[in-house]
């Protein structure tokens, strides 16, 4: 589905082609889990992510396969012979202690060191469709929540900003760390953080550089709703509930929020050319900063999955 159509015309086209979700349980999915719950009328996607956390190309087909099927569902599914449907579709990780590292640091060493600026800006295509589609609750009448536990980076981060609740737990970690290795955050961040709290603080909050608990992120206004640590599902179930009983206002709040002030997609894809304008002009000296970072990420992963192996084996 071409979303460069306007609106009222993709919604028409899409009412056409609607077609319940019928699929679950099968084994379709290797970089996600999906599942549903049907007392609270959630449609969970999980990343795994593999083999890091991040948002590699076969996360990033998968995401979009699994938004299709989200956008001609019209908020339906198929459970044991009956359609149902859903209301909220929520995003979070399988991984423990990480939602998402950002994006893929190892292909974009590659790519550049290549001077393969095409295959570049068509990655970064990529994730604007993912985030795009996510901050338009795939244009049918669902609410999209991210769930943070753990680790939301770069591109992490900005795929959790694109829903339209952000639920996270007070140690979750944030952050926007491309400028030090000289980029910029180009899948959404500076629309996403203006469009909550300014322009002004977007800009200053990617040049940063720093890193953020879902504790202080809250206390800006960036953050929905606050969990203590182990405890995000459980306030998640608690905020649908409540969320259940003024749904037609959410509802209306939620038309009046994309009409005063959307999130273009024209504009989306322009940052991303500019992105990959300035990723061709990184240094090797650079380059080698984020090779590090890679490094440092694959030694973690490694640590964090020799230990649950130790757990499952104790």
């Amino acid at each position: 589905m071409d979303m460069s159509l306007p609106r009222e015309i993709h919604r028409a086209v899409q009412s056409a082609e609607q077609q319940p979700i019928a699929w679950l349980g099968e084994a379709r999915f290797s970089q996600f889990d999906v599942e549903f719950d049907r007392e609270l009328e959630i449609l969970w996607a999980r990343m795994r992510g593999a083999p890091l956390p991040n948002f590699n190309p076969a996360l990033l087909a998968e995401a979009r396969e699994l938004q299709r099927a989200i956008e001609r569902s019209g908020g339906r599914i198929q459970v044991d012979g009956a359609e149902r449907s859903f209301r909220y579709v929520v995003l979070g990780s399988s991984v423990p202690g990480v939602f998402s590292l950002g994006g893929d640091l190892g292909l974009f060493m590659q790519l550049i060191r290549a001077r393969d600026r095409a295959a570049l800006e068509r990655y970064g295509r990529e994730c604007v469709d993912v985030c795009y589609h996510n901050v338009v609750h795939y244009n049918i009448p669902v609410t999209t929540i991210s769930l943070v536990q753990g680790e939301a980076l770069g591109g992490g981060m900005e795929s959790a900003l694109s829903s339209e609740v952000v639920i996270a737990e007070k140690s979750a970690k944030f952050g926007l760390p491309e400028v030090l290795f000289g980029l910029f955050p180009g899948m959404g961040a500076y629309n996403l953080i203006g469009r909550r709290l300014g322009r002004r603080v977007a800009e200053q909050m990617i040049l940063s550089g720093a890193t953020w608990t879902g504790e202080e992120l809250y206390e800006k206004g960036l953050i929905d709703v606050l969990a203590d640590d182990g405890q995000g599902e459980h306030a998640l179930h608690d905020y649908v509930r409540q969320h259940g009983r003024k749904a037609n206002t959410h509802r209306a709040l939620q038309r009046i929020r994309d009409t005063h002030d959307p999130v273009h997609y024209d504009e989306l894809i322009s940052i991303v050319n500019m992105w990959c304008d300035a990723a061709m002009e990184l240094t090797d000296t650079q380059l080698k900063l984020m090779e590090r970072l890679v490094r440092a990420q694959g030694k973690r992963m490694a640590r964090t999955d020799g230990a649950a192996q130790q757990r499952e084996a104790a």
